[in-house]
């Protein structure tokens, strides 16, 4: 019998069950993909940042001797409201730790699978699927597409916005649309990016580049994450490569200077989501099972990591005490840790979304104002580059890079 069975093997179900098995705990991964697959694909135009301290919880649990390529780091995020003068810059501390990694997906997804197959105690069920789930009073019991059966005392549900452990056990989500749609991809380009994080707001959407590695051949690139209104996606979509690029160029301003398309461009509708409750009977949600939010302050995975750093550090002191893993006071310490935090960083990126969305000259000189006021209050900016670095708030060991 296992401690967990985990339901979702991609980037929070896996490093959740990572954090476990550095623990000592058993968990199966139930996943019906193939691991592989996504992992070998070629490149996508896909990349996420990672927060410091996620990067901090990937060391200390071997995420990161894994990886197949260094990621990126952030020294610098430049926020700008449209091309106007001034702004508002936020720095990496003194001590020289980055404030976040960009990564390309893949390269995360094979680092957090090696990592996976490494672990001894983890038991890894890719493709297969749940047909029966029981969970009461004597525990979780599981029954897979193969005739398989396994136990646990706790269900996790790591499967994303559209989770149907959720669903199946009632649990209602507050969402809504922003009408815009996030095209994504990476560009290269002639001038280097100097580690800086460009976050352009227009009334349109917001605009970010995001610092990669450069290209063997020395060229430099960046992520682009693109919000445009979702009646203009399409239009975006149906451009040539050279044109998209132009695009872009101009939105940035072209102080990066010329822009070549590298990777395919993708899209998808952006929203928010967030459930009533993120626990049930023997039962926790995590990552975007729990909640979702605007890609702008790139914080979405990095709330998934958030949750498993703290929901690992519950149960390990739970077993420490000899508790049982699906006991309710365990999964309500858990829901009230990751409760407020969760909410407070939603709260923040909806709040910056819709303030820097209102049109007009007014409320640009505004916004400006605003930024420039934050800049001079060395508390109020320092709590933001905590927000962005993940590290507000009570966090979890592993988060400071410290075992559990």
């Amino acid at each position: 019998m296992s401690d967990v069975i985990i339901s979702g093997g991609g980037l929070v179900g896996l490093a959740l069950a990572a954090a476990l098995d550095s623990a000592g705990l058993k968990a199966v991964v139930v996943d019906p993909a193939d691991p592989d697959a996504q992992a070998d694909a070629a490149f996508d135009g896909r990349t996420s940042a990672v927060s410091s301290s996620s990067m901090r919880m990937f060391e200390t649990i071997g995420i990161a001797d894994h990886l197949p390529a260094p990621g990126s780091p952030i020294r610098t995020i430049q926020v700008a409201d449209g091309l106007a003068p001034g702004g508002l810059a936020f720095e990496a501390g003194e001590e020289g730790e980055p404030l976040g990694w960009m990564h390309e997906n893949r390269n995360l997804r094979r680092a957090l699978i090696d990592r996976a197959r490494a672990g001894k105690n983890l038991d890894l069920r890719y493709g297969r699927r749940a047909v029966s789930t029981v969970r009461d009073a004597h525990g979780v019991r599981m029954t897979l597409d193969d005739g398989s059966e396994i136990a646990a005392p706790l269900h996790v549900a790591a499967e994303g916005r559209n989770s149907p452990t959720r669903e199946a056990a009632g649990i209602r989500v507050a969402r809504w649309k922003y009408d815009h749609h996030a095209i994504v991809s990476v560009l290269a380009h002639d001038e280097p990016h100097g580690d800086v994080a460009y976050e352009i707001f227009y009334p349109e959407g917001p605009f970010a580049l995001l610092p990669m590695t450069d290209l063997p051949d020395g060229r430099h690139r960046s992520a682009i994450v693109w919000s445009v209104p979702s009646d203009n996606a399409p239009g975006f979509l149906k451009l040539s490569d050279a044109d998209f690029a132009a695009e872009a160029e101009a939105a940035a301003g072209g102080f990066l200077g010329r822009f070549e398309l590298l990777a395919p461009r993708s899209t998808y509708p952006l929203g928010f989501h967030r459930t009533a409750r993120i626990t049930d009977e023997r039962l926790v949600l995590v990552g975007d099972a729990a909640h979702g939010i605007h890609p702008i302050a790139g914080q979405g995975v990095n709330l998934g990591y958030r949750d498993a750093a703290a929901l690992a550090e519950v149960l390990v002191e739970g077993r420490r005490l000899g508790m049982d893993l699906g006991d309710a006071a365990l999964l309500d310490r858990y829901a009230t840790w990751r409760g407020l935090d969760s909410l407070s960083v939603a709260a923040s990126t909806d709040g910056f979304v819709r303030m820097f969305g209102v049109p007009g000259r007014t409320a640009s000189v505004v916004r400006r104002l605003g930024m420039g006021i934050i800049d001079r209050i060395g508390p109020l900016k320092e709590r933001l580059k905590d927000e962005a670095q993940g590290t507000s708030g009570d966090l979890p060991l592993l988060l400071r890079g410290l075992p559990i």
